[in-house]
């Protein structure tokens, strides 16, 4: 009997927890959608619930149209597809068969004419058309959401033939950061922080891989020698709202009373990140990795594996920990993305990791192709590749190459720059005769020890340096072709150079104390945030600088700043810019 009743009681719990987890459904459902009307005069697609293949047409149709799909129709495909994502396993198994192939794509980064041109040669998403979209789908490019709309939709509509993958990027840390925040507030002036708490909530509920016929591993990023395939699929993996707040952090300063919070991130007295609803509250610091390795590692060909430290998190895995993860579990081959590569693809470690990439054009026009892949059980994966723009897609690679190099000189340069000040005094610390020439080795020494980048100096030098005939450099050259533009000349040349260098920074601050985001901070907030970044970041400016930059930014003197306005106005000017005037890149 007591068995018996123990085991009554533990259904009527679980009914119990569901009718609640219905309730609260229910009423995030009207907070969310329906207290939402659209009105008569809105031109844009109308969606019809049930979605069918119908609506995918429609929404793309009216996205080559550059048209807004209203903010009621963007809150309910969010709100139902988390509600189907809830359902499904962290991993999605999936089998192919020669009469069903399944296409695989990699980053899109809100590159809406790659999607399109996706569906143009391979055909749209259907019973008989499988598609796996292996992460970032959004930020950096300007239609993020537009994106992730054909996505969610396609999905609705084909639950079991369209899958998504979480990347790096479904993080509303990154979006903060990265593009796609702003992108939502721009487009969505009225009703944009309530799709950002969605969206919060909805990234969290993605599965973190596929697996193609129980033996091709899809993930983000990559692995690590302490892969645990089997703790992964167990992880609860909605605890993990954001990748970049490490559990510590986040149980350290736990936020219980954050259901309404602006847009799911706050920061204590301290300057610690704080976040809706402790996000990684039940993740033990191993789980919290192991996702990490995931969704940030790239594969290198040196055996081992050591930390990724360009990018801050996950690993570099070699040949050996590859062959190792895949015996252990029975896998015959990874296929990733995360990572750019000139032909739009790539495939390393002995054929047994594949990079794909399609977002072609991602660092400017011409510099790589995108591509996808599709998969057959028993058969080799076939790479398709396109191009965007069509007077560059037959560019050789050769000259892909050079121009992504390009792009990747102007940044490093850009990286030079915002740390003159202190390249300039280590310079001359070295150049005890003061003849205003270095060695190579006492450059490359320099620039390494200063912007902290290991990188081939000697090699970069004839790029980046002038050299006199007997081999020296000429290091203030280091400066040239490029300047910072101060949007006041006022400014303290080191200040100026900070505030570059943070701006991203910076602007992750602001977006969390400009709770209304309108643009506008008083001059008080713009010395608290000042504060708050300079002992987070233990970069020390002095008081009298900052509260002479924000009184001068204080352009009508009414006690507000335009915040964004300032980051904008400090951009870096390349010589042959000043005469060309394109966008300038920027850094974050």
């Amino acid at each position: 009997m007591l068995e018996n009743y123990t085991h009554i009681h533990k259904e009527e719990l679980e009914l119990r927890n569901q009718s609640l987890e219905s309730e609260q459904d229910m009423r995030d459902r009207w907070d969310y959608v329906d207290s939402i009307d659209v009105p008569d005069s809105y031109n844009g697609p109308r969606l019809q619930f049930p979605l069918t293949c119908t609506d995918i047409d429609l929404l793309l149709e009216a996205f080559k149209e550059q048209q807004i799909l209203h903010a009621h129709y963007v809150l309910e495909v969010l709100f139902e597809t988390k509600k189907v994502l809830k359902q499904m396993p962290n991993f999605t198994h999936i089998q192919t068969s020669p009469s069903k192939e399944v296409t695989i794509c990699g980053d899109l980064h809100g590159k809406l004419d790659d999607l399109f041109l996706i569906f143009y040669k391979n055909g749209l998403p259907s019973e008989r058309n499988p598609y796996v979209f292996n992460g970032d789908f959004v930020d950096r490019g300007k239609n993020s959401i537009e994106i992730l709309m054909i996505l969610c939709v396609s999905f609705l509509v084909y639950p079991n033939d369209l899958h998504l993958n979480r990347g790096n990027h479904e993080d509303f840390m990154m979006n903060l950061r990265y593009g796609f925040t702003k992108e939502i507030l721009h487009k969505y002036k009225l009703h944009g922080k309530r799709i950002l708490q969605i969206l919060e909530e909805f990234y969290a509920w993605l599965p973190i891989g596929t697996i193609v016929d129980n033996e091709i591993l899809v993930i983000h990023g990559g692995i690590s020698e302490t892969t645990d395939l089997n703790l992964l699929h167990r992880v609860e993996r909605n605890k993990m709202k954001s990748v970049l707040i490490p559990p510590t952090e986040t149980n350290r300063d736990h936020d219980t009373d954050s259901k309404h919070n602006k847009v799911g991130v706050t920061f204590n007295a301290h300057g610690r990140i704080k976040t809706n609803g402790s996000p990684t509250e039940h993740l033990t610091e191993h789980e919290w990795e192991q996702i990490i390795d995931i969704l940030w590692s790239d594969p290198r060909g040196k055996n081992g594996c050591f930390p990724n430290t360009c990018r801050g998190g996950g690993c570099y895995f070699g040949p050996d920990v590859t062959s190792k993860i895949l015996n252990k579990y029975q896998l015959k081959m990874l296929i990733r993305s995360h990572e750019c590569k000139p032909e739009g693809y790539e495939i390393c470690h002995d054929g047994k990791v594949v990079t794909i990439f399609s977002a072609s054009n991602y660092y400017e026009e011409g510099s790589n192709r995108g591509a996808y892949i599709k998969l057959c059980s028993g058969t080799t994966p076939r790479f398709f590749q396109y191009q965007v723009t069509k007077a560059t897609c037959f560019q050789p690679l050769r000259q892909r190459v050079d121009t992504m190099e390009n792009s990747a000189i102007k940044i490093l340069r850009e990286r030079v720059i915002s740390r003159k000040s202190d390249l300039t005094r280590a310079f001359q610390l070295q150049d005890h005769r003061k003849s205003g020439k270095l060695s190579v080795s006492q450059w490359a020494f320099c620039m390494e020890n200063i912007l902290g980048l290991n990188l081939p100096w000697r090699s970069l030098s004839s790029n980046l340096v002038n050299i006199d005939q007997n081999g020296n450099v000429e290091y203030m050259s280091s400066f040239q072709n490029i300047r910072i533009e101060k949007p006041v000349q006022e400014a303290h040349s080191t200040l100026v150079e900070t505030l570059y260098r943070y701006r991203s920074d910076l602007e992750i601050i602001f977006n969390a104390i400009d709770t209304d985001h309108s643009g506008l901070i008083s001059v008080e907030e713009f010395r608290a945030m000042w504060k708050l970044f300079s002992s987070h970041y233990n970069v020390h400016i002095d008081d009298s600088q900052v509260n002479k930059l924000a009184n001068i930014m204080d352009l009508n003197k009414d006690g507000s700043i335009d915040f964004n306005e300032f980051l904008k106005a400090f951009y870096v000017v390349h010589r042959y810019e000043d005469l060309m005037k394109p966008d300038v890149t920027n850094l974050g």
